[in-house]
């Protein structure tokens, strides 16, 4: 009967044992995949502001515009290859929409061949890219395309009319010609349309009284710079220094004055919920290291008859990490099996037009199933090597 109690207890602590490894790992496995979600969008915004120098009105100038006459005069400063004006417009004004952490959906207005440039590159899933010359065409980005319900050859109306609108508001009809593959980035929530059809939502934008004294083909909201394919990040915050001291009436920013507020932002929400994960999965650790010391000690007897009969230090020690691992492996797999299930749920019944919350991708899974393999295999060193040591003889007397 003592050694069914015995067998009874052993079994129980190590369920719950296991139990708190599963808690650890699901932790981790639901953190660090809203970790990796958030980093792949902040990861496009480095691809994209790394390679591109933003130039736009200088600062405490009232005008929010530029004239298209300093494209010609940017091109001309050493070291620029390409700049392209830029126009953008929210997509949904006015309406206030439920919380997302990604980029709200907007409508910008670009000249196709800059996708050529960037490090961000967007690809198509269905359709065709936009054609300089043709206007009214729209290609959208996946999420976008998901949330209005469109494909390829329907119509969408742009900007959307919000339900308090005015009666001067004016949209347009867009044909959909592609949509895009997902890039969990911003991308993904954009609306792309040619120059000549940003240029009529910029007048629309304007105040009445002054839409029509101006001619919006002349002007642009910002300009992307670009330096030769492969310039580096030190040489383009150089290029934007010359470009400072030699155009007048603009302000180019360094583009590692973005980079580096992207970066920040991931290190510091990744460092949050990892410490967050990692706390929950040591405490789990400590209660392997607790069940192992105490199965130590209720097999002492056992452990003197392996080693009286031959048994090794080796052997001895190779019994317990063996048991301590494979708490961490079947604590690990059910953990981080229990974390997916939940961020994939959650992924699907996400509305449409919001971006998901979590990303479970091969390096979070590696990290949550190895660390807790890991973590059981090093909690049950102390337990093995004092197992190991034990005398046989002292451990049969004392029984």
């Amino acid at each position: 009967m003592e050694i069914l109690r015995n067998i009874t207890r052993r079994k129980l602590r190590n369920s719950l044992t296991i139990l708190g490894i599963v808690i650890g790992v699901l932790a981790l496995t639901i953190l660090g995949s809203m970790a990796e979600n958030f980093n792949a969008l902040l990861d496009g915004g480095v691809k994209y502001f790394s390679s591109s120098i933003q130039v736009g009105p200088p600062d405490g100038q009232s005008a929010s515009l530029l004239p298209l006459s300093k494209l010609d005069e940017l091109k001309k400063v050493d070291g620029v290859a390409a700049a392209f004006p830029t126009y953008g417009f929210s997509a949904k004004p006015g309406q206030v929409g439920a919380f997302t952490v990604g980029v709200p959906d907007t409508i910008v207005a670009v000249d196709p061949l800059e996708n050529n440039w960037g490090n961000l590159r967007v690809t198509l899933a269905q359709g065709r890219q936009l054609v300089s010359t043709t206007t009214g065409e729209v290609v959208l980005g996946s999420t976008i395309a998901k949330e209005f319900g469109r494909h390829i050859g329907d119509r969408i109306d742009l900007p959307v009319r919000p339900p308090d609108a005015k009666p001067d508001f004016v949209n347009h009809t867009f044909t959909v010609v592609g949509i895009l593959n997902t890039t969990r980035t911003a991308p993904d929530t954009f609306a792309y349309i040619n120059i000549a059809d940003g240029q009529t939502l910029l007048r629309d934008s304007l105040p009445a009284a002054i839409s029509s004294a101006i001619d919006v083909s002349m002007i642009t909201e910002g300009i992307d710079v670009y330096g030769a394919p492969g310039t580096s990040l030190s040489d383009l915050d150089r290029l934007a220094d010359r470009i400072n001291a030699s155009v007048p009436g603009v302000k180019a920013t360094k583009p590692s004055d973005i980079v580096n507020s992207f970066k920040q932002g991931g290190a510091f929400f990744t460092l949050i919920t990892t410490v967050a994960a990692v706390v929950a999965l040591v405490i789990g650790g400590l209660s392997v290291v607790n069940t192992m010391f105490m199965a130590v000690a209720e097999r002492v007897r056992e452990i003197g008859l392996k080693k009286a009969v031959g048994a090794t230090t080796m052997n001895v020690m190779g019994e317990f990490l063996l048991e301590s691992t494979l708490i961490g492996i079947v604590g690990g797999v059910v953990g981080y099996a229990l974390g997916a299930s939940i961020t994939f749920t959650i992924n699907a019944l996400t509305p449409p037009g919001q971006a998901t919350l979590f990303l479970v991708d091969l390096p979070i899974t590696v990290f949550a199933i190895g660390f807790a393999i890991v973590l059981g295999a090093a909690a049950g060193v102390l337990p093995a090597w004092r197992a190991a040591r034990l005398d046989p003889v002292t451990a049969l007397r004392n029984e």
